[in-house]
């Protein structure tokens, strides 16, 4: 009877990968990481994607390794008894989730990086207008952060008019337009 449960097991763990890589990759896999996105990707403690260990992914790996210890140790003589093999295929499956859970944690860490500044280091950077910025209106300014240079949409500060070339100070940002003072 154990050998139907683990093969069981065994079965819907590799059929629930199989559908999942198939459906993921028809119905598209670039969504949004977060409560809208992928079942097994969620915001973490730390504010960065991650996978949960209980999202599907990692439940999958378990349930699949549980299936497949439970099936070779009943194989064994040693561990043929089911109150030797579940615990043991159990442990197993532990295991092999951990791995699962650290494996895609560190993934997604180091692909973490982004080639976009933050906005802590942008506030106070010098800029040069690249499209004039009309008196309560919108042009585009030029800034370098961390060797590489941005451009973004600009409104002055105060209000006034500053024409392209002159050099600005990045003093906000509301939304994705930057707020810009010239400099004297």
């Amino acid at each position: 009877m154990e050998i139907w449960i683990y093969a069981i097991c065994l079965v819907l763990g590799l059929m629930f990968s199989l559908v999942s890589a198939i459906l993921g990759h028809i119905f598209g896999g670039d969504g949004e990481i977060g409560t809208g996105g992928h079942a097994e990707a969620g915001i973490t403690d730390s504010g960065l994607p991650g996978v949960s260990f209980f999202s599907p992914t990692v439940m999958a790996s378990f349930v699949t390794a549980f299936g497949a210890a439970g099936l070779i140790l009943t194989r064994i003589e040693a561990t043929r008894s089911v109150w030797i093999s579940a615990p043991l295929a159990a442990a197993s499956g532990g295991v092999i989730a951990g791995l699962t859970f650290w494996f895609f944690n560190t993934m997604f860490k180091k692909t973490q990086a982004s080639s976009e500044a933050r906005v802590s280091q942008v506030i106070g950077t010098t800029a040069s207008v690249i499209t004039p910025i009309p008196a309560d209106g919108v042009g585009e300014i030029a800034y370098v952060v961390a060797n590489t240079r941005y451009s973004a949409p600009a409104r002055s500060e105060g209000g006034v008019a500053i024409p392209a070339g002159r050099p600005v100070r990045i003093k906000r940002m509301v939304g994705t337009v930057f707020y810009v003072e010239p400099i004297e």
